[in-house]
């Protein structure tokens, strides 16, 4: 386990909820809008607004289109919407205009734009699947095949950059678990093309399947299908484990004022895996001489996503002067079972070893400084009171450089100049 989101949903869940609650927790909306270009799709650009709800302070998030004619259009998310089938995914944001930006999509349309992007392979991933569920509820809802659901909405513009940008920015993060105890549901009804419904729209209901939601005294649809959606495909648990460290939290608004809440998406960073205050951990070690080197960056990969604090891996000969792998990983004793189990599913070996180690760490906090290629997070590592360590986030580093067309080193080194500026 490295860094759990934790999500508390008082006012609902909509696309551009979450994503200004990612880009409140420190995700750059710089690098958002130069990534997610890569998706070919008309100009726009995603605008963090620092905004003041009812004594609380947070941020809202819009998608601002450029139309074909030229000028800009703010695409605000408003969850009192009528819902507009044509067999086509439900209006999830209500718009005051004729301007049609979008005719609409097909699944297969959208998966195409992001497996075309430049966008990390985990990122398209988790886009695709979050689609899929929204293609799959409307597709029961109707009794039809789900290629034969015309995405309206949800295939519009701002609505896939709310759910690509999202995947993007809880990557960017560095996010390995999503935690949320429930979702809140309005009540009432919500007008549709096929006539009146209860409040949730249908396709809302049919994701949140078995999700724990509660109802609450409000007469406005408060969780979108997009934001449904994002939270299905994210959430692991109901809350994070005891002991972890808060690094961070923000405060998202949606566009609307509800009637006995405020409408806010509250999201907490919490920091675990290397910065365990545990020092009593066991290291799990076996040797491998038959398995290919992609498989092997595979199981270190998922050993590292199910928890194990370190992995390592090392050329050994071994008997019969057979060349081969030493692979070595550091986790909990908690922890070693179910790594144990991945261990021997994902590998070739037919035992292991372990033995308890202690280990220490530092101290660590992270704070950002300004390049002339964007801003970069520095993670900053303490004992007793005194720095003793400083480090760029490589990603932050390789992020910006893919932007810039630079190299790397130079945005690294970049990093490192302006914090010793900001430190004298």
């Amino acid at each position: 386990m490295g860094k759990v989101l934790q999500l508390e949903s008082i006012g609902g869940a909509s696309g551009d909820m979450l994503l200004g609650a990612l880009t409140g927790l420190g995700v750059s909306v710089e690098v958002l809008n130069e990534t997610l270009r890569s998706l070919q799709v008309d100009p726009f650009e995603i605008v963090v607004d620092e905004v003041v709800v009812q004594g609380m302070s947070g941020v809202r998030v819009r998608v601002v289109l450029e139309e074909a004619h030229g000028h800009r259009h703010d695409h605000e998310h408003n969850h009192d919407h009528e819902h507009n089938h044509e067999h086509n995914h439900d209006d999830e944001h209500h718009h005051d205009h004729e301007h049609d930006h979008d005719h609409g999509r097909h699944l297969s349309t959208i998966l195409k734009l992001i497996e075309a992007s430049a966008l990390p392979m985990d990122v398209k991933t988790e886009a695709a699947a979050v689609f899929r569920r929204i293609g799959e509820a409307e597709a029961a809802i109707h009794g039809i095949d789900i290629e034969q659901i015309h995405f309206h909405e949800v295939g519009a513009m701002d609505s896939i950059v709310d759910i690509v940008g999202c995947c993007l920015a809880k990557h960017l993060l560095g996010v390995d678990e999503v935690v949320i105890r429930s979702l809140p549901a309005g009540h009432g009804t919500l007008t549709c093309a096929h006539g009146v419904y209860p409040n949730p729209a249908p396709a809302t209901v049919r994701i949140l399947e078995g999700f724990p939601v509660e109802a609450v005294d409000e007469p406005f649809e408060l969780v979108t299908p997009t934001g449904a959606a994002l939270i299905s495909e994210w959430r692991t648990g109901a809350a994070p484990v005891a002991g972890l460290r808060a690094v961070k939290s923000a405060y998202s608004f949606g566009q609307r004022t509800l009637s006995k809440r405020p409408n806010l998406l509250r999201a907490t960073l919490l920091d675990a895996g290397e910065d365990c205050t545990a020092k009593q951990c066991e290291v799990v070690a076996c040797n491998l001489d038959d398995m290919t080197p992609e498989l092997i960056g595979e199981l270190t990969q998922r050993l590292l996503k199910e928890g194990a604090l370190d992995v390592t891996t090392q050329a050994v000969m071994m008997k019969k002067q057979r060349p081969g792998i030493l692979l070595e990983f550091l986790c909990l004793r908690e922890q070693r079972e179910s790594l144990l189990r991945l261990l021997f599913r994902e590998s070739s070996t037919f035992g292991v070893r372990y033995y308890a180690v202690e280990r220490d760490v530092l101290e660590r906090s992270f704070e950002k400084v300004q390049t002339e290629h964007g801003e970069v997070s520095i993670k900053l590592g303490y004992r007793d009171g005194a720095c003793m360590s400083v480090a760029p986030e490589m990603d932050d580093c390789v992020a910006l450089a893919e932007r810039a067309g630079v190299s790397v080193e130079r945005v690294y080194r970049a990093a490192w100049v302006a914090w010793e500026e900001k430190s004298r």
